[in-house]
């Protein structure tokens, strides 16, 4: 992990990101702040061109995104060529479509389905394609997890953008599952689990209970490119709660092991 591959889920401040202007301010504050690259999700519908202008004047790198299942199956030439506009390699799909969950059937049509539009944007585009779990793939379907059914039966071009909050949240092991899509993540989303009130509840960087020690550890060893601060929701100012990830991060850069 360098500073240059720590990035930030823009969907973090959708808040802030609705209109072209804000946009244009929240991209400026994020660079403030210290990130130099961002993945793109949650903001509002504003032209690609502008969205590409303004992280350029911002100095921000666009990364990744997460798009909808609709465009990826239905408007996939045009998806392409804004990534390609961003200079930006994974496009990530952010959780399963509804109609998919219910069966270990389901499961494997979308892991089939998904496999084939994966192989379309690497031979036709240059892209890849990335799947964002959360915690209900581990809810078991006849005996087997949803997310091994997705991992077993999909190509090799399905890639993976692990959520490791979510993976702990459904009762896996982050290391453990970092370690089994080895070679199949380049992005990881990172977030930390507090419990507050005897709730779980999510948290920044390094004021939770993950094994971040080993999680990062685990990321450096199986290749991951790019490390992604995301936090759903926030129990302070976003701005506040992605810049405490950050210095977090940070602190490995600089030989620390909090």
């Amino acid at each position: 992990m360098q500073h240059s591959n720590i990035a930030l889920q823009m969907y973090t401040l959708r808040d802030f990101t609705q209109t072209p202007d804000e946009l244009r301010t929240t991209f400026q504050k994020v660079a403030a702040i210290g990130y130099t690259a961002v993945q793109v999700s949650g903001i509002g519908p504003i032209d690609p061109a502008k969205v590409k202008e303004y992280a350029d004047e911002a100095g921000l790198k666009i990364c990744a995104t997460h798009v909808s299942w609709d465009r990826l199956e239905n408007d996939l030439d045009a998806l392409a060529r804004e990534h390609q506009l961003w200079d930006c390699k994974y496009i990530g799909l952010g959780g399963l479509p509804d109609h998919y969950r219910t069966s270990q059937e389901g499961y494997r049509t979308f892991a089939r389905q998904a496999s084939e539009i994966a192989r379309r944007l690497k031979e036709e585009y240059g892209l890849q394609f990335i799947y964002h779990n959360h915690d209900f793939e581990f809810e078991r379907v006849d005996g087997v997890t949803g997310m091994e059914i997705l991992l077993n039966d999909s190509t090799s071009d399905f890639g993976l953008e692990l959520d490791l909050y979510w993976v702990q949240a459904g009762g896996g092991d982050p290391i453990e599952w970092t370690h089994k899509v080895k070679g199949r993540m380049g992005v990881v989303h990172l977030k930390d689990m507090a419990i507050v009130e005897r709730r779980q509840t999510f948290a920044e960087l390094g004021e939770g209970n993950m094994n971040y020690k080993g999680i990062i550890e685990a990321c450096r060893e199986t290749g991951v490119e790019w490390y992604v601060v995301e936090q759903d929701a926030c129990r302070r100012d976003p701005f506040e709660s992605v810049s405490i990830s950050l210095k977090y991060l940070q602190s490995y850069l600089q030989g620390g092991s909090q």
